[in-house]
């Protein structure tokens, strides 16, 4: 099988597609035949900032192939889509079964890796800020897949006003057309009236003004891999909390609320209050390109990896 991986870390550039034998699926694992692969800002990130090279993983969407030892729940040829923590990249995945889940029969498996994983961290972000309606939220990086979903989400929630954060002006009628009420950008001197709720999924040095956006008694959550330093002084002036959300927690500390929130990703999906938004659909040989579109700020919606 194809896979791409790396050897040193740097850029796309370092990226690299060859042939390698096919994985076995151990205990609780199923081998997957890959149809979509989705790239994340935290995989591209691990490539060039990561102290050595590690396994290219991300979500995977297709067809299962072999069955580990003790899984239940699914068959050769099921449709799903699932985390993969080793060669996300390639042709065949290994997916533990506890990050899978069915594909719907009118779904593409294009869809499935731009909705379910990005829908179920944007989901998970906004309830962990305990919203009450009416209230107002601002979303980092909402162009991205995560940042779009978030939107979404939050209106069809009940958020009285929200507000898309993003770097390029260029990129404001796309998250308008996402539900978003007002933009602001990241250079602005001020970002608006302050929010009862921030949603941050970039991190680093945009988390200070994050945090300085929250209204009395406000909450900003954390799902970015960006890192950032908070001043306990900005949140004891403003009585206001900062939390961490992580999808991967979630799904193997609390089964149940993952398994939930993955039948409110599709079901709101059918209701047309999700909708997924697929930058581009690009070769596997071409991760580098797929890679640099990231890194450069330029995708509107998810990046998705073909086989």
């Amino acid at each position: 099988m194809r896979r791409v991986r790396y050897e040193v870390n740097g850029g796309p550039e370092v990226l690299f597609c060859e042939e390698s034998v096919l994985p076995r699926p151990a205990a609780g694992e199923l081998l997957v035949r890959v149809e979509a692969i989705g790239v994340t800002l935290p995989t591209v990130r691990k490539v060039r900032e990561g102290s050595e090279p590690m396994p290219l993983g991300g979500e995977v969407a297709g067809a299962v192939q072999a069955l580990g030892p003790d899984v239940a729940g699914f068959a050769v040829g099921d449709r799903v889509t699932g985390l993969c923590f080793t060669d996300a990249y390639a042709e065949f995945a290994v997916v533990p079964a506890a990050l899978a889940s069915r594909v719907p029969d009118d779904a593409s498996a294009v869809e499935a890796v731009a909705l379910v994983r990005s829908g179920v961290v944007a989901g998970g972000a906004y309830e962990a800020a305990s919203p009450e309606p009416g209230g107002s939220v601002l979303v980092t990086a909402a162009a991205g897949a995560v940042g779009g979903l978030a939107l979404q989400y939050a209106k069809a929630r009940g958020a009285g006003r929200v507000v898309a954060a993003v770097g390029d002006p260029a990129k404001a009628d796309f998250v308008r057309a996402l539900g978003a009420d007002d933009v602001v950008l990241y250079g602005d001197t001020a970002w608006g009236d302050p929010y009862d709720i921030v949603l941050d999924g970039v991190g680093g040095e945009l988390l200070s003004p994050a945090v300085r956006a929250l209204a009395p008694g406000g909450r900003l959550v954390a799902y970015g891999s960006g890192g950032g330093t908070v001043e306990a002084y900005e949140l004891l002036v403003r009585g206001a909390s900062v939390i961490g959300f992580q999808m991967r927690m979630l799904a193997f500390g609390k089964p149940a609320l993952y398994a939930r929130r993955l039948r409110e990703v599709w079901e709101m999906r059918d209701a047309g209050a999700l909708r997924a938004s697929v930058h581009e659909e690009i070769p596997l040989a071409e991760a580098a390109r797929a890679h640099a579109l990231i890194e450069d700020r330029r995708n509107l919606g998810k990046v998705v990896l073909v086989p």
